[in-house]
């Protein structure tokens, strides 16, 4: 049977309710989103003199959800104006409406009495052969679906997105009893291909897999918190992104979430899980119990590991529990010889093994976890999954780790943990010494580009299902796919025809060697392929152009050497721009300055989703010379027609180069001209580089040809000039921007109004590269800007001068 969700319906607008109506809405879905109606008036519409049967009043509950999901921060929209795509609405008059809908979701509270009674309403209006899923946490499926008939059942299943939706990757999926494979086996694909989820096929056990072993985790790291005397700021530095966890570690994660929801769950587990051997772990160790007593359970109650304090002249004072005395500190600033030892170990997995094997305290407390993590991953199987890479996957897109409990194994060495662990207590189980008397040393390994996990029934390793549908870069280089190299890029050969750039620079930054890298990747694919896909797998697509060699060179005046730089990223830009194949550029989360002109300059662009781009040199105290001031301003030229307001969309696109704009997402990216009509967007970044390939060998068999440098550039010379002198001027004298702000602003209005021209006229590209080039030099010679880039680089903040 083919399915087209076209209309979901959700149930309950709580938290999660009116976030996971937003992510719906983002893929273009319309939406149903319905809540309780209230029993009594509040004040202010009794002042107002309603009743309870006023739409404004039976839809309160809703209503006040959705907008404060709207006011929260970060957005669940891409883009503001999705949210025409909700309608909102009540359980007792609006239920009815579900008939009409593809997919009903039920995201009301934890409570299983309530969910059985709305299931048994929903009964009447929905229609036969339509998805019905519960977003539950952990209540299991056998009990929800309990006396519901079997079209129900046979349509019914979990699906539990993560919060927020829209950031979190994880979405699992877990049949019922009754439930139809086919139904399954679409969630599965439609989370992956349309809401760019990782989704896991779960078992209907307690809590799944990613809060089982995830709350396993944060729950035993407590008890070795506690034992080791550990304080609040040093386990956040030990367990963030120094060992590729997310960045908010384990106490501001815990404050974030609520302390109350990790609790209710380690309870929960507690008092369900009689049979596993590891079930006194979920027990609250002091250091939880007493601030859950407290009700200190962070963000949601103002005070949990971490306090902020507020003075009364404005100032904002962080402090921290002290576990001691269980009164707010100064925080502190934790030292580990360990972590001073590995800073120069760029290399994640280098950093973890290096870390976990490191004799001081911060080993002690990694080898105490990660060993006991690994134990009882190792004694889930099969309880929670049959296959060890659906934990993997479910902690990683859950909670934000580089690296799942077993790809953490085997990092650090799969036999020679086994003994470390055993000989430290802990006992692994027995499949585990199975695998390693095989000769089989290690959970994951790539064979003939693929990367294939070991499957423990049939003693034998397998292919990761699903994965032949991505292209990862560090399967490719595990498979000797690697065609060129240097210390900041590599080329990989993609398959049909196909070739890769991959930078790895710190942050992505684009220095000589991601220069030479471009070219060189070009003139390959000129040489000997279809074309050229430019994209990474870091944090970020690319934070920008390498300002450190730039400060070096403006302070020592070096400007010829600057003024040669600036010609061969222009040209390099324009290389991408101008080649004999197709680029398609491939940017994702950070595509800042030069990370966004590169992508400016492509044939198409296949951005993430998640894209936050933007031309931000205004505050280096510069503007955009590798094309993109250039660029911007051809834009505007290109889409200008009779009849426009031709200054109008000039100015906006002035705008946002001298405020440093950047798009929250790639939605917001095109309302900014950063993206086009041609360009697409991917929403699971798994498959961002396979559709990037794909789009270069679309444009390929369309016939593709190079294109010719535009001549005719419109360019408004002394008017559009005076109208930006008049912005400048005003801004000034109100005191919102700089003097400096200023001498920038004017450069930059320089150049997109092709100078002082005395009427309209057409110029070419190099004309504008020429100007945009000038002003950048002029500027690198000025004190104030040294002073920006200075603050960047060595205080890793802007400064406003």
């Amino acid at each position: 049977m083919k399915r087209t969700i076209k209309k979901v319906a959700i149930l309950g607008s709580g938290v999660m309710g009116s976030r996971i109506a937003c992510h719906f809405a983002n893929i273009g879905v319309e939406v149903l989103l319905l809540d309780i109606v209230p029993r009594e008036l509040n004040d202010e519409e009794q002042k107002k003199g309603l009743s309870l049967e006023d739409k404004a009043v039976r839809n309160r509950i809703v209503n006040a959800a959705l907008e404060s999901t709207m006011k929260a921060k970060p957005a669940s929209l891409y883009d503001k104006a999705f949210i025409s795509r909700i309608t909102t609405g009540n359980f007792d008059d609006d239920l009815p409406k579900i008939k009409d809908f593809d997919w009903t979701i039920e995201v009301v509270v934890e409570k299983l009495e309530i969910k059985q009674s709305l299931f048994e309403k929903v009964e009447k209006y929905r229609k036969p052969g339509t998805l019905i899923t519960s977003n539950t946490s952990g209540i299991p499926m056998h009990l929800m679906c309990e006396g519901r008939s079997e079209d129900f059942q046979v349509n019914f299943a979990g699906t539990h997105f993560f919060n927020p939706p829209r950031y979190l990757k994880l979405l699992e999926v877990i049949p019922g009893p009754k439930t139809d494979p086919g139904i399954i086996d679409f969630l599965m694909d439609y989370g992956d291909r349309f809401l760019g989820k990782e989704t896991v096929l779960c078992k209907d056990t307690p809590a799944f897999i990613a809060n089982r072993i995830g709350v396993y985790a944060i729950i035993s790291g407590m008890h070795a918190i506690e034992k080791m005397g550990l304080g609040v700021s040093e386990v956040d530095k030990l367990t963030g992104t120094i060992i590729g966890r997310a960045k908010s570690a384990t106490f501001r994660t815990m404050d974030v979430v609520g302390l109350d929801t990790t609790v209710n769950v380690a309870n929960n587990l507690y008092k369900t899980l009689e049979h596993d051997e590891s079930r006194d772990k979920f027990k609250l160790p002091k250091i939880v119990e007493k601030l859950y007593e407290n009700k200190w359970w962070g963000d949601k109650t103002g005070q949990g590991y971490f306090k902020m304090i507020r003075h009364k002249d404005g100032r904002k004072e962080l402090k921290e529990i002290d576990f001691e005395t269980f009164e707010y500190k100064d925080v502190e600033k934790p030292k580990f010889k360990a972590l001073e030892a590995s800073k120069e170990i760029d290399d994640l997995k280098k950093r973890i093994k290096f870390l976990v094997n490191f004799d001081d305290k911060a080993g002690e407390f990694y080898r105490t976890t990660f060993y006991d993590l690994f134990k009882y991953c190792s004694h889930r199987i099969p309880e929670i999954a049959d296959e060890l890479y659906r934990i993997d996957q479910a902690v990683c897109a859950g909670f934000g780790w580089e690296y799942g409990p077993f790809e953490n194994w085997d990092i650090l060495g799969v036999k020679e943990t086994v003994e470390k662990m055993e000989a430290a207590g802990e006992k692994v189980a027995p499949w585990v010494h199975e695998m390693i008397k095989n000769g089989s040393g290690s959970f994951y390994k790539v064979e003939a580009g693929q990367r294939l996990y070991y499957d423990i029934p049939s003693k034998s390793y397998k292919p990761i299902p699903g994965a032949e549908d991505f292209i990862i870069l560090e399967t490719l280089k595990a498979a000797d796919k690697k065609l060129w190299g240097n210390a900041g890029s590599s080329i990989y050969y993609l398959g049909d025809d196909v070739i890769g750039l991959e930078f790895h620079t710190k942050m992505n930054s684009l220095g000589q060697e991601v220069i030479e890298g471009i070219n060189t990747a070009i003139a390959m694919a000129e040489k000997s392929y279809k074309g050229l896909v430019i994209g990474n797998e870091g944090q970020n697509f690319s934070a920008g152009a390498n300002l450190a060699m730039l400060f070096m060179f403006a302070g020592d005046q070096e400007f010829d050497e600057i003024n040669l730089m600036i010609a061969g990223f222009q040209k390099t830009m324009m290389r991408a721009r101008y080649s004999s194949v197709p680029v398609v550029v491939a940017p994702h989360n950070m595509a800042l300055g030069g990370g966004c002109e590169l992508s400016l300059h492509a044939d198409a662009v296949q951005a993430h989703a998640e894209l936050y781009m933007g031309l931000v040199e205004f505050g280096v105290g510069l503007i955009p010379a590798g094309g993109g001031t250039k660029e911007m301003t051809l834009r505007f030229s290109n889409q200008v027609k009779e009849g426009d307001v031709e200054l109008n969309r000039l100015q906006e696109y002035f705008m946002n180069i001298a405020t440093a704009k950047v798009s929250t997402s790639a939605e917001e990216a095109r309302g900014l001209g950063y993206l086009q009509i041609k360009d697409s967007i991917t929403l699971n970044r798994k498959r961002q580089l396979a559709e990037a390939k794909a789009k270069v060998l679309s444009l390929y068999e369309a016939g593709y040809s190079q294109p010719v440098e535009q001549t005719n550039i419109k360019v408004l010379g002394k008017t559009s000039l005076a109208l930006f002198e008049a912005g400048i001027t005003g801004m000034l004298y109100g005191k919102y921007i700089s003097e400096h702000d200023a001498k920038i602003a004017r450069k930059l209005a320089w150049v997109m109004s092709g100078g002082d021209l005395s009427s309209a006229t057409e110029v070419s590209e190099q004309y504008l590269l020429d100007l945009e080039r000038e002003a950048f030099l002029s500027l690198t010679g000025e004190p104030k800007t040294l002073e920006r880039i200075h603050s960047i680089l060595f205080k890793g903040k802007p400064l406003r001068n």
